[in-house]
């Protein structure tokens, strides 16, 4: 990424969570530029150069992200059309679902756009974020997006894009279903007569301990759950209780529900 110019366009709290990660990683403050329309509060807290003005902020830009709500995303492409110059920088859309096919109506044809779908994880650098490129964007392109993207965590190619619908409903919501497997072990414990907070902690370290013990393993979930679960011991009994109450078939139904609104979503686009 030497010497590339980034713009972000919107600067909430995705966006600035990428420039963080790649201020980290070593890219100069002065390579990456930010449009909104109240940038001070950015300018102080990320060091970054700040625009109200899109057109300003892409005029030399090498990379321009598209870090606004998907409600405005039409506007403000349509606008950026305007100004493209002749040879136009890659665009990265972090828009939740909206399609290359969209940003090619709004933006121009012969585009090089990539669409990614990363989940809030990234805001402290554990991001998970599935691309994909449009079929104009060159193999350097490809790879400068995978890169600003790693910044913020593990990044992965998609090489059908209907799957981003299936990755919004995996990846994009799942943060929330952890969030809630937690809130519910939390209650279920304090039910037990465990206090709230030794509750919570060990909710918490419970859930980080067995997520790293997955990333580290080259043994698939069902294989490490089998390794803690000892014939006729406390961990069996409670992992039949859940089997028992359905949770496979009531995930295939919550996943199922998500995808499904992406591609509603998208459609209203």
């Amino acid at each position: 990424m030497k010497n590339k110019i980034i713009t972000f366009i919107g600067g909430g709290n995705m966006a600035s969570s990428i420039i963080g990660g790649l201020i980290e990683t070593g890219v100069p403050t002065e390579q990456l530029r930010i449009a909104d329309p109240e940038p001070k509060p950015l300018a102080a807290s990320l060091q970054v150069q700040c625009y109200i003005d899109n057109l300003t902020a892409i005029d030399g830009a090498d990379v321009v992200v598209l870090a606004v709500k998907p409600q405005i995303l039409p506007e403000v492409a349509k606008s950026i059309a305007t100004a493209l110059p002749e040879h136009p920088p890659l665009f990265i859309s972090i828009a939740a679902g909206v399609r290359i096919a969209d940003l090619i109506r709004w933006l121009g044809p012969q585009l090089p756009i990539v669409r990614v779908m990363p989940n809030t994880p990234a805001l402290v650098r554990s991001g998970a974020s599935a691309l994909f490129a449009g079929q104009h964007v060159s193999n350097k392109q490809r790879e400068l997006a995978e890169n600003i993207l790693r910044a913020v965590g593990l990044t992965l190619w998609l090489e059908d894009e209907t799957l981003m619908d299936a990755v919004t409903a995996l990846s994009g919501s799942g943060p929330a279903y952890f969030f809630l497997i937690m809130e519910v072990l939390e209650k279920a414990a304090i039910n037990l007569g465990l206090p709230q907070e030794s509750a919570r902690l060990l909710t918490l370290q419970t859930a980080f301990g067995a997520a790293k013990m997955a990333l580290e393993s080259q043994e698939d979930a069902a294989t490490l759950r089998a390794h803690v679960t000892s014939k006729g011991g406390t961990t069996e009994q409670a992992i039949n209780t859940l089997q028992a109450g359905g949770l496979q078939a009531l995930f295939d139904k919550a996943l199922q529900a998500a995808q499904q609104r992406a591609i509603n979503l998208a459609e209203q686009l």
